[in-house]
């Protein structure tokens, strides 16, 4: 990428500028020419595996929407396809908007949306907000810095460049960084490593500042930080191409995704210090509470008694899709953190 080797043309950049333009910058993973989550692309989020994610979550919405009254809107923050709210509007519809960087992604979502409510940042939202804001496996893509215990200390990781080969570069810590490892890290075994996420946190802080009054939904795959100690001996950084786990992340930048396990402590411990209430689920049991058993129940009578085969197998098709979502080893066990604010 040639806007990585400017950036390095004077030296070695953090980790987490590394991923900001891979990812975002010019030329970078999702400033490209194609959608990265639909079948064709990259990976699949819960909407595009089954309608029923948004269906059920339309009805944690119409909770909020009873709980909250007018006005209010429903946002979507990192909006891919519209998938999420395709399904969601279609069972629940509320003014809507979508936060979105893709440009084909945007356009999309302009085919679903009325005009002016798609956006590519949280400041071009109305302001003020109050309602419900859904971000569907964002935060995982989030820009983060990389650090690695050694000797009982913490070394940070940069990205430099070894004649055309981009490499990693060892770094004293800045503050910031060591501030973050010290709260957030939890156990971390001699050559743990850690990713640093802290830009979310900010972002959480920035959208909690804009929500007045209302609920924010998190989903993606994380634990809280004592639980992901055992996944830190190489740590959980890791890059997806094609729905499958792509090279190390420095060897073609641009052309993968880059991810991470996401630490929800970090992410209660903003809510919580600024006066939001947060409730941490599996998403398994945040779909059943919000009536995905009864759904899938629902279609399983229907496929029973279905005569026509075409039905019946369309039928089998969205349960299976809707099984999916609760898969305890698979999507059921991402993490749902829901944070609230108001009456």
């Amino acid at each position: 990428m040639q806007s990585l080797r400017a950036a390095l043309a004077h030296g070695p950049i953090s980790f987490e500028r590394f991923m900001e333009i891979a990812l975002y910058g010019e030329g970078g993973f999702f400033r490209g020419d194609t959608i990265r989550s639909v079948s064709d692309g990259d990976f699949l989020t819960s909407p595009e595996v089954s309608s029923l994610f948004g269906v059920t979550l339309a009805e944690f919405v119409r909770q909020e929407h009873r709980r909250l009254g007018e006005p209010f809107r429903l946002v979507d923050v990192g909006a891919g396809s519209g998938s999420l709210l395709r399904s969601l509007l279609a069972e629940c519809p509320v003014e809507a908007w979508a936060v979105e960087v893709s440009p084909p992604a945007r356009d999309s979502l302009t085919r679903l949306l009325p005009a002016g409510r798609v956006v590519t940042s949280l400041v071009e939202l109305p302001s003020p907000l109050r309602g419900v804001v859904i971000a569907n496996e964002l935060i995982d893509n989030l820009p983060m810095a990389l650090a690695q215990k050694n000797d009982g200390e913490w070394r940070e990781r940069w990205v430099g460049l070894e004649g055309d080969t981009f490499v990693m570069v060892d770094a004293d810590p800045r503050p910031e960084v060591l501030d973050w490892l010290n709260r957030f890290a939890g156990p971390v075994a001699k050559g743990g490593w850690v990713e640093v996420q802290s830009q979310a946190q900010a972002w959480l802080s920035e959208l909690m500042s804009r929500l007045i009054e209302g609920s924010v939904v998190i989903v993606d795959y994380g634990e809280l930080a004592e639980n992901l100690s055992h996944r830190r001996e190489a740590g959980t950084l890791r890059t997806y191409r094609g729905h499958h786990l792509g090279p190390d992340p420095l060897l073609e930048p641009g052309t993968t995704d880059i991810t991470a396990d996401v630490n929800f402590t970090a992410l209660i411990a903003t809510s919580e210090e600024s006066g939001w209430t947060t409730e941490l689920f599996r998403q398994d049991d945040f779909l059943r509470k919000y009536g995905l058993d009864e759904r899938l129940a629902e279609l399983r009578s229907r496929e029973v008694m279905a005569v026509d085969a075409k039905e019946k197998l369309t039928l089998r098709s969205e349960r299976i899709g809707g099984e999916t979502l609760l898969h305890e080893r698979g999507l059921g066990d991402f993490r749902v953190l829901v944070i609230r604010k108001g009456r």
